[in-house]
C-alpha cells in the first residue's frame, strides 16, 4: 500500500487513538438415581450445560439481564460492570476483542479508549461506522485484573453468552480481534501470524484475523499489514454480498 494513500485514509502514521439478575433455571441434580453425590466434575458439567440451553433460548433483553447479574467466574467479583457488547443487532459486520478494559469497566461499553478511538478510525477507513451494520463485543463480559488475557474457564463461561449475540446477529462476516479473540474463537493455538491472511469458518460464518486496536497504539509498524487484513475483510464481504444477489 502506497504511503500517500495509508496518509489519505488516516492510517500513517497514527490512527488517533479515539444490572439485573439471571433469570431462575431448573434445577440441577446433584445425586445420581440411588442417592449418591454425584463428583463434582460432574455437577459442575451438568451446570455448565443447564446454562448454555437456558441462554441459547434467550432474546436480547433476557440476554442482557443473564450477563448483567452473571457471576459465574471469579472475573464477576472485581467488576464495575458488565460490558455486554453495542452496535446494530442485525449487522453484517461482527467484530469480536477479548474483553473489557478499565475504561468499559467503568463505562459499560466495548472499545470506548484510546483502543475504541482507533478502531473507530479503522472502520472508517473501510466505509463503516460503529452502530451502523456493525456490532462490536468480547470474548468475555467482565474486565479481568490488570487488563491480563481472559483464562480459559473465564473465556469458556462466557462463552455461551456471546455464543448468542453471535445467533441473534447472525452476521456475515466476523473479524477476530487480537490473538486472544481468534485463539478462543477458532479453538487454536496458532501464532496470529499464522491465523491472519486467510478465510476461517466459524459454525458456517466466515471469519478474518486481525490485530487488536490496543496492540497497533503500541506496535505502530504493524499498521500496514492491519489495513491488509481491512482491505481483505472489504473485498470478502463484497463477494458474500454479491452472491446473495444471485
Amino acid at each position: 500500500m502506497d504511503t500517500n494513500r495509508l496518509r489519505e485514509l488516516k492510517l500513517l502514521p497514527v490512527w488517533r487513538a479515539r444490572t439485573g439478575a439471571i433469570p431462575d433455571q431448573a434445577p440441577v441434580a446433584t445425586h445420581a438415581p440411588d442417592g449418591s453425590a454425584l463428583p463434582e466434575t460432574d455437577t459442575a458439567n451438568c451446570l455448565h450445560a443447564n446454562q448454555q440451553m437456558d441462554v441459547a433460548a434467550m432474546d436480547w433483553a433476557q440476554l442482557r439481564q443473564a450477563v448483567a447479574g452473571c457471576t459465574a467466574c471469579p472475573l464477576s467479583q472485581a467488576r464495575k460492570q458488565t460490558v455486554f457488547g453495542t452496535g446494530d443487532k442485525a449487522a453484517s459486520w461482527l467484530f469480536i476483542g477479548e474483553g473489557p478494559g478499565a475504561r468499559e469497566d467503568e463505562l459499560g461499553e466495548p472499545f470506548v479508549g484510546q483502543a475504541g478511538k482507533l478502531l473507530d478510525n479503522m472502520l472508517q477507513a473501510i466505509g463503516l461506522k460503529r452502530d451502523q451494520d456493525v456490532y462490536i463485543a468480547n470474548i468475555v463480559k467482565c474486565r479481568p485484573p490488570g487488563n491480563r488475557n481472559p483464562q480459559p474457564l473465564e473465556a469458556e463461561q462466557c462463552r455461551p453468552y456471546l455464543l448468542r449475540q453471535i445467533a441473534l446477529v447472525q452476521p456475515r462476516l466476523i473479524v477476530a480481534l487480537g490473538k486472544v479473540a481468534a485463539q478462543n474463537l477458532l479453538a487454536s493455538s496458532e501464532s496470529l501470524a499464522s491465523l491472519r491472511g486467510q478465510l476461517h469458518d466459524f459454525s458456517g460464518i466466515p471469519l478474518i484475523v486481525t490485530y487488536h486496536p490496543a496492540y497497533l497504539l503500541r506496535t505502530l509498524t504493524d499498521k500496514t499489514k492491519a489495513w491488509e487484513d481491512l482491505c481483505f475483510a472489504r473485498s470478502t464481504m463484497q463477494s458474500l454480498q454479491a452472491s446473495s444477489q444471485l
